[in-house]
């Protein structure tokens, strides 16, 4: 079908525009009108010649399902229908990809899908916590209460995300910073003055003769340098997807000095929280752990949580194979345990998510204080030891002189 541009009034005289996916502009019209707006201009969209081509069009990103899922469910609740809703969302979209999208699961829905099935066709937006927990909310009639956990669930978990990127940014940024200027000087700064003492003659110091090789061979070698990193990056990705690769790698990323006890923290509050998500909105507690285990994100803690709902199905509680992983903190077991025994294993959860997001708060800030002295200093040292390096022969001519 076409998509039409349009642009309307509402009833107070404001201005609003977006897209449409009709038949017609007359169709486009009356459903401007049963939507409370007066048309003012309709027009259909010229086509775009990339439409076709994937990569060239624009991401969808978690911020733009966040907003979805929140409009979604404050429509639903003010008692618009449900196809209403995702045509007034899909119009007023302002990524193309995701108003697509959107136009895509209103047409299925029309077709006789229910809501989940259509949003099952598009599992790079719609993970399995958002279509379960969208199913549970069709099934209990309470979609709108279902589609604002979601998204305030989202939105936490976004946060966190972000909290994480934020921490590893810095330390990342400075190393690189420190690489790039450590082959400067190797292939451009230090053959000046190679070239110099070469034409004075005499016996270098060792630490200038060391930092001269050093840059002799980086000149010499440095394609096969590149290349050696490239075939490094490529055979660590290929191993990490294998089983034995990510269970190995997760393992010591949990048992890092600095990284290490941050991680295990975020993995914790990412558990809980979606945890607690699944099983208030009525998830059963297997279905929910199966899900959460595939979304943890590190293999050592998806093996435990494999492990507790293995035992859960035979008849045990949580708490014990929580506790026998020796991968979650004892106090956040006791806490589920006391959560399960009361009844409020949802609550419990949300609890222990809100403490363990304010200890990722907490392990952030310290590791970024510990890492700003440590990494200016790491700098400062590379670089300032290379230059000293270049200038000793300099100084040892200057006390011959004196």
């Amino acid at each position: 079908m076409p998509i039409y541009l349009w642009q309307a009034r509402t009833k107070k005289g404001e201005m609003k525009k977006g897209e449409m996916d009709v038949v017609d502009e007359a169709t486009a019209r009356a459903h401007l009108r049963r939507q409370g707006l007066r048309p003012d201009r309709i027009k259909k969209k010229p086509k775009d010649l990339f439409e076709n081509i994937a990569f060239l069009q624009p991401k969808v990103k978690e911020k733009d399902v966040v907003i979805f899922a929140r409009q979604f469910s404050t429509m639903i609740d003010a008692g618009l229908p449900l196809m209403q809703c995702l045509d007034i969302l899909g119009s007023q979209e302002p990524n193309k990809t995701f108003a697509k999208i959107i136009m895509s699961v209103k047409d299925d829905i029309e077709g006789g899908s229910t809501l989940t099935d259509a949003l099952k066709k598009h599992p790079r937006l719609f993970d399995e916590l958002f279509v379960n927990l969208v199913d549970a909310g069709e099934v209990g009639g309470i979609l709108d209460v279902i589609l604002a956990r979601l998204s305030a669930y989202m939105e936490k978990a976004m946060k966190l995300k972000s909290k994480v990127k934020g921490a590893m940014t810095y330390p990342a940024s400075v190393l690189v910073i420190s690489i790039g200027v450590v082959a400067l000087l190797l292939i451009k700064v230090i053959p000046v003055f190679e070239n110099m003492f070469t034409s004075m003659g005499g016996t270098l110091p060792a630490p200038t003769q060391f930092l001269i090789n050093a840059s002799e061979f980086t000149q010499h070698y440095i394609l096969y340098i590149i290349g050696a990193v490239v075939v490094f990056v490529f055979a660590f990705r290929r191993y990490y997807r294998t089983d034995k690769g990510r269970l190995t790698v997760d393992t010591l990323i949990l048992k890092a000095p600095v990284f290490g006890p941050l991680l295990r923290k975020v993995a914790v509050a990412k558990f809980t929280r979606t945890l607690s998500t699944m099983v208030s909105s009525g998830v059963p507690i297997l279905e929910g752990l199966d899900i959460v285990s595939r979304t943890a994100g590190n293999r050592v803690v998806e093996n435990a949580l494999v492990e507790t709902r293995k035992s859960i199905s035979e008849g045990k509680t949580i708490a014990e194979p929580l506790s026998e992983s020796g991968v979650f903190p004892p106090m956040v077991v006791q806490m589920i345990g006391v959560g399960e025994a009361t009844g409020a294993l949802d609550t419990m959860l949300s609890k222990i998510a809100d403490f363990y997001d304010d200890e990722v708060d907490a392990a952030v800030d310290n590791m970024t204080a510990l890492l700003e002295p440590f990494m200016m200093v790491f700098l400062g040292g590379i670089v300032g030891g290379m230059i000293i390096c270049m200038y000793l022969p300099i100084f040892q001519m200057a006390s011959v002189v004196g």
